[in-house]
């Protein structure tokens, strides 16, 4: 069976129309969300609002989070005072614009999902703030799907999608009898099977070159993953964005499909949470 699984919808509600469209014309009726469904983007209301529409099992992203507990944890990957504060005035314009029916439904969102052996989660299985980058240190990656106890985890938060296959994964533990009269020691190794992290992208903000919203196809059966991209309007997004008042960076880089910040080192950029 076939599942879809999208992610960092942040608040285009060109981009999730089009997605859930190409998704329908498939015919796959078992979908996933994996967060952030505001943030950024000009029409809050209007995602939160499909995703109840439709029923979509969705578990709560970074964002959903910021809005209803406040930016209160110290996580923020801003590299500049700059950035933050686009993202504060971001923070606050959604908070203003969101329903009392809507805050309520992201606060009740669960932090993850589970299906079997599959685990659907916006960052990682420890918070939804947290990056899992392709790059990441192999151990770390596998420990995180390991001790989740997942065979595959899906995830989002980083607007890339990817595909990593876990193999080959051990642990070696060296273990000594009568530690304190110097009992003979054994070593162990404990092979671990084949995990897998699979990385959804973002409908609504993509940021892996292009302006495409991007998710992901899971075949339960034959465990083939297809990395989806779909084009929607971006202009209407972008002329929404500007309309709202939002800082139209924000627009800017959506057309090009890549983050844009300040990269300069910044000495004096001190977390403010």
């Amino acid at each position: 069976m076939a599942h879809a699984v999208i992610s960092c919808l942040h608040a285009n509600h060109a981009a999730l129309e089009a997605v859930l469209a190409d998704i329908d014309q498939q015919g796959i009726d078992t979908l996933t969300c994996l967060g952030d469904l505001v943030g950024y983007g000009p029409q809050p209301n209007e995602v939160v609002e499909l995703i109840r529409q439709r029923a979509i099992p969705t578990c709560q992203g970074c964002w959903d989070e910021d809005i209803i507990e406040g930016l209160n944890a110290c996580d923020c990957s801003y590299p500049s005072q700059l950035a933050e504060r686009r993202g504060h005035l971001a923070h606050q314009w959604t908070a203003d614009q969101l329903s009392e029916e809507n805050k309520d439904f992201l606060a009740n969102l669960p932090m993850s999902l589970r299906r079997d052996r599959l685990l659907f989660v916006h960052g990682s299985p420890n918070s939804q703030h947290e990056y899992l980058l392709p790059n990441m240190d192999a151990f770390a990656a596998l420990e995180r799907v390991e001790t989740a106890g997942a065979d595959t985890l899906f995830c989002g938060h980083t607007h890339h999608p990817y595909v990593r296959e876990l193999r080959d994964g051990s642990i070696r533990v060296r273990v000594q009898e009568g530690v304190a009269s110097g009992g003979p020691s054994e070593e162990r190794e404990i092979n671990l099977p084949v995990r897998r992290i699979i990385n959804a992208g973002s409908v609504g903000e993509p940021r892996h070159g292009n302006t495409n919203a991007t998710y992901v196809i899971h075949d339960e059966q034959t465990g083939t993953v297809e990395i989806r991209e779909v084009a929607y309007d971006v202009e209407r997004t972008c002329r929404a964005i500007v309309e709202s008042g939002l800082p139209p960076i924000f627009a800017w880089r959506l057309r090009h499909g890549f983050e844009y910040a300040e990269r300069a080192d910044d000495a004096s950029h001190v977390c403010e949470r």
